[in-house]
């Protein structure tokens, strides 16, 4: 008996969004796909966000088949992109598509098989139509987020034409269900999408803006989203039902291939250590992102309330001075450690860290569940309200710190300390179902990803689907 033939090359161009999360989404799913036999990926980035990824330093951790190009540095610098969203993602728009162009002539003898781009890289669904080449739209938001912005128009014909729909539809009622206008979008409401959906003069530009993407896709052949069926099936089920293409789901798209190597831990990583130290499940980690961020009021109210909950914690702050202020509020509480920079996969699959204090981003949203952590969360914007809302409500696996905001938007430390001691409390019968329900998921999460899961079938027919 002959040897199996080996299947044939497939080689796909990735260009994520030039954003932390999105990039990092876009990694993970390249790393799952170059996974496979004669699979390999070619990520485009911008010459500045090479260096932000250290590449070709990780290269390595992304596996030999992974490999980076880069196109110039044509707009505006990841440092400050924050102070004008609406011309960041004008440039990302407009001025990245040529230089794109010009970089798959030069990689012609690699002729992708498809182009795997983030959603809001919408230009990228043009360059396929004229060089023949398949796109496969990949949204790095929840499938439900997906839903409500591939949907949004039925908000507005529901609100007949307001210029805030939100405040049009919800009518004093509250809540009200964006289920109603948008199947699969269980519990999630209005509400939860107000602070940048809603058309007003102040978010108009911006809406726009994130709107525009969406319509660009009836010309791609399909959609990836970095979730996993058993984690959002109803939004997942109604996408397939209502769009014209397939849709993948193909998660969770996070770092657990590179966890599962046990490679040796780099310098620096103390904390760690200190982990080992700590009883089991007695850990609270703490992470709210690395683009938006809280205000210097709500920092001070988080770090007292931390020490006043007598909580351990491990909390991870990029910015040197936000460290310094915390470690001065929190002088001679001996419970919790600030360090610059974490694992963040590795952290929350450790023994000890028994919940998540998150600003529910979609990538750390999905580490908890593959972790199996309950979370705390602390939504500022865009999707993580809409996250935390499936946190909390649909998933049972978390508290929601949002709803206790003051009339100046930030929570106290009294009502910090009180759900962190909700949450950490093993005696509880509220922390114990939560428990419950994270390991539930978390061993959902790890089933879709291992052969014959639901993702790993997802990233086999689409394989199949690109290489035909």
């Amino acid at each position: 008996m002959g040897s199996k033939a080996a299947p044939p090359p497939c080689h796909v161009v990735a260009v994520p969004y030039p954003g932390r999360g999105h990039v990092n989404a876009m990694l993970n799913l390249c790393r799952l796909l170059a996974a496979r036999d004669g699979v390999s990926a070619t990520v485009v980035v911008t010459e500045e966000w090479l260096g932000l990824l250290g590449a070709p330093a990780a290269l390595p951790a992304l596996g030999p088949r992974v490999r980076f190009e880069t196109i110039p540095n044509v707009i505006p610098s990841e440092h400050g992109r924050a102070n004008d969203m609406v011309g960041f993602l004008e440039a990302v728009y407009t001025k990245m598509e040529e230089p794109f162009d010009r970089l798959l002539d030069r990689l012609a003898p690699l002729a992708p098989a498809a182009i795997v781009a983030d959603v809001f890289v919408p230009w990228t669904v043009a360059v396929g139509v004229r060089r023949g080449v398949p796109v496969c739209v990949m949204c790095p938001l929840s499938a439900t987020m997906f839903a409500v912005h591939y949907h949004f128009n039925r908000l507005l014909v529901a609100a007949g034409g307001s210029a805030s729909p939100v405040a049009e539809i919800a009518d004093g009622t509250d809540p009200c269900l964006i289920e109603n206008y948008i199947p699969g979008t269980k519990s999630i409401r209005l509400s939860d999408i107000e602070p940048t959906h809603a058309n007003t003069n102040t978010n108009k530009s911006l809406l726009k803006k994130v709107l525009e993407p969406y319509s660009n896709l009836r010309n791609a052949q399909c959609v990836m989203v970095t979730s996993f069926h058993e984690l959002e099936s109803g939004a997942i089920d109604s996408l397939r039902q209502e769009l014209s293409f397939p849709v993948y789901a193909v998660g969770p798209c996070i770092p657990f291939m590179a966890l599962q190597e046990h490679k040796a831990s780099p310098v620096g990583e103390g904390h760690m250590a200190w982990l080992d130290a700590q009883p089991v499940g007695s850990v609270l980690y703490v992470s709210l992102g690395s683009f938006l961020s809280v205000s210097s009021a709500q920092l001070d109210e988080i770090a007292v309330g931390l020490a006043k909950s007598k909580s351990k914690f491990l909390w991870v702050l990029r910015d040197a001075d936000a460290r310094s202020r915390v470690r001065g509020l929190v002088h001679g509480c001996d419970a919790g450690l600030v360090v610059p920079w974490t694992d963040q996969l590795k952290v929350l699959c450790h023994p000890s860290v028994g919940g998540f204090f998150t600003h529910c981003g979609m990538n750390s949203t999905l580490e908890a569940v593959y972790a199996g952590v309950p979370m705390l969360t602390l939504p500022i914007a865009f999707d993580q309200p809409t996250n935390s809302r499936l946190v909390v409500e649909v998933w049972k696996t978390g508290l929601d710190l949002k709803e206790k905001a003051r009339a100046d938007g930030v929570i106290g430390r009294e009502e910090i300390a009180a759900d962190v001691a909700r949450l950490m409390h093993s005696d509880a019968a509220e922390a114990e179902d939560m428990r419950r329900r994270a390991t539930m998921l978390k061993d959902a999460a790890r089933a879709a990803s291992e052969e014959g899961g639901s993702s790993w079938k997802d990233i086999t027919s689409f394989i199949n689907f690109i290489s035909q």
